[in-house]
């Protein structure tokens, strides 16, 4: 079933700048969809007009099958919106700050799911200290826990681990992953690949307000990584050896690597081939090793790639 459905989703400014150009996308309960793009690729505006920040200009949105501008308030009870900026009341306390979110939406004072979701998150002890007194990590907890505090069907997550460290920013995984075992359906905007790569279910690449695809993250890597064989020389060459020229191999490291990079999903790989041509040649191999394309590289292909047809 889907939570989110977004059909021909348009957002054209007063100046006549376009930030979304018909986006389509059907987000499953309880998955988790990354959201990459670069830096004014409609990331922010996309997720705004879903949790109601932002008016489109053509299109339709649907979230648990309620339209988001026919039935404003049922759809915003079940989204739940960590921002990417800090925007916390310095001297409320912590404990406060996430019961104040929840009576914002009319809902009866629940102190055991406050606690609750303050454990979940590590701010229990932490319920009676002043948000100014928390560290930035922290105060990102704190974002979380007050757009958990309604009970949400649906999470936004805009940049959630910008400027924490890589401990902290694992923890965070765990809190989503812990989520999604609920059946919260999340959605997630990052610069950290490897962030999409660790939680994400599906990845959502948008550039110039586009979709340009969303896919199963397994079967993404699969279909457009590249593998490579890195075999370490026993000794070093000069150049390549003419039975070896024509395959595109490079040679690295002052001609102690070579590198041969094949499709994964191929009927041959030419792995076989290289290795008794190398035999043949009389060159010794010292260590061999695959390396698969990571999601970065090939986000920053696809980029690249719909600038340079743009």
């Amino acid at each position: 079933m889907a939570m989110v459905e977004v059909a021909q989703l348009a957002k054209k400014y007063d100046g006549g700048f376009e930030a979304l150009k018909g986006v389509d996308l059907s987000i499953a309960e309880g998955e988790i969809l990354a959201l990459l793009g670069p830096n004014g690729a409609g990331k922010t505006t996309l997720i705004s007009i879903i949790c109601g920040l932002v008016t489109p200009t053509g299109g339709q949105v649907r979230v648990g099958g309620h339209d988001i501008l026919a039935d404003y308030r049922s759809t915003r009870r079940l989204i739940g919106l960590v921002p990417q900026e800090i925007n916390l009341e310095p001297f409320e306390k912590v404990l406060n700050t996430v019961r104040f979110s929840r009576g914002l939406f009319g809902l009866k004072r629940d102190d055991a799911l406050i606690e609750d979701v303050l454990r979940r998150l590590s701010l229990w002890d932490k319920r009676d200290t002043p948000i100014r007194a928390l560290s930035g990590g922290m105060k990102r907890r704190v974002l979380i826990a007050k757009a958990l505090a309604h009970e949400p069907k649906v999470l936004f997550l805009d940049e959630p681990t910008a400027g924490v460290d890589v401990e902290l920013r694992r923890d965070m995984w765990e809190i989503v992953a812990g989520l999604k075992a609920q059946g919260t359906t999340i959605i997630l905007t990052t610069h950290y690949i490897e962030e999409a790569e660790a939680i994400a279910d599906r990845i959502g690449v948008i550039n110039r307000g586009r979709i340009l695809l969303v896919e199963d993250k397994h079967s993404l890597m699969t279909r457009m990584g590249r593998k490579e064989l890195r075999v370490l020389l026993d000794s070093p060459l000069e150049t390549l050896p003419a039975a070896l020229e024509g395959r595109g191999l490079e040679l690295l490291d002052d001609g102690r690597l070579l590198v041969h990079s094949y499709d994964s999903t191929a009927e041959r790989s030419g792995i076989a081939r290289l290795m008794a041509d190398l035999a043949a040649e009389g060159i010794a191999v010292r260590d061999v090793a695959t390396r698969q394309s990571s999601l970065e590289e090939i986000f920053v292909s696809m980029v690249h790639n719909e600038e340079d047809e743009a």
